[in-house]
């Protein structure tokens, strides 16, 4: 039974009811990831790239008061025009905001959770939170992490925001239980970078091995999602020890103006683009791509004969 509070497209509806693969999209990409148009852009073209891949996207956000996935070209450009005006919704927003009538942009948790009960398993995205720098004194560590551990749903991501203190970021993945796989890859991605220097749990080199990952875990136990790390392609990464220098800047910048909570992540992610030329951005669009794609992939392989009945 649909929840109350769940609005589907007739395009997801119809996917879901004909058992066609699905990927689920965030909407704070849209409206605190990008400038505008750019983000508008980016959203149809991410869109374009899942139903290349053979899978039908489903964008997820809040709009008018209801979770809705599979938002239309207008709810795009709605939340691209009004931009940081519209409120950042993870998990502990959901409830004031559809009880409000409000809009709002989901993150990776809230994402997850709408995708959740519309019944998507695979959710793509450009990099997960994590624990920030100096979490261990400020606990600031985002519900990202707490979701993959409870619902799920498999997100397939440039690893975690190198903003972040990836050691801790994948420390409390561990002790969550959550498996962090690397695609064609042994290091966990940074985002920006192909290299942390940190290692993932699992390689896997095709979607079909991942898929069957999938579907022995939540065979096993239903509970929690799995993280899929993919690289940023090659020719788009950033140097590795720039972007360190760069994002030191950019969070003593941030400690300076006493920024922290919701609007650290916008405020770091635009004073590196600022710091970088426009590097970065063209980065951030280059890895959500090619998440997409792989999430397409991963979705196909998961809903043949093979693999959907979990």
């Amino acid at each position: 039974m649909l929840n109350p509070h769940l609005s589907l497209s007739p395009e997801v509806r119809t996917a879901l009811d004909e058992n066609r693969p699905l990927v689920a999209l965030e909407s704070t990409i849209i409206a605190h990831g990008m400038p505008y148009p750019q983000n508008v852009e980016t959203a149809l073209l991410v869109e374009k790239t899942v139903r290349e891949a053979g899978a039908i996207p489903a964008a997820c956000a809040i709009i008018g008061g209801k979770l809705v996935a599979g938002l239309s070209t207008d709810e795009i450009e709605l939340l691209g025009k009004e931009g940081a005006k519209i409120p950042k919704a993870s998990r502990r927003d959901l409830a004031y905001l559809v009880s409000q009538g409000k809009h709002g942009a989901t993150t990776v948790a809230s994402t997850m959770i709408v995708a959740h009960l519309a019944g998507i398993r695979i959710f793509a995205t450009g990099g997960i939170g994590g624990v920030h720098r100096g979490g261990a004194t400020t606990m600031d560590i985002s519900a990202d992490l707490q979701e993959l551990a409870r619902t799920p749903v498999a997100v397939v991501s440039a690893g975690a925001k190198s903003i972040l203190d990836l050691g801790l970021t994948l420390e409390y993945l561990e002790t969550m239980g959550v498996p962090v796989v690397g695609y064609r890859t042994e290091e966990f991605p940074a985002f920006y970078t192909r290299r942390s220097g940190f290692g993932v749990d699992f390689r896997f080199d095709s979607a079909v091995e991942i898929a069957q990952l999938l579907k022995t875990k939540w065979e096993i136990d239903p509970r929690g999602g799995v993280l899929i790390a993919n690289p940023v392609p090659e020719k788009y990464q950033l140097d590795a020890d720039l972007m360190e220098k760069t994002i030191g800047e950019a969070v003593a910048e941030a400690e300076r103006q006493g920024i922290r909570g919701k609007a650290i992540t916008p405020f770091l992610l635009a004073k590196i683009e600022v710091l970088t030329g426009g590097r970065s951005l063209q980065t951030n669009i280059e890895l959500v791509l090619n998440n997409a794609r792989l999430g397409g992939e991963v979705a196909v392989v998961l809903n043949t004969r093979e693999f959907k009945q979990i």
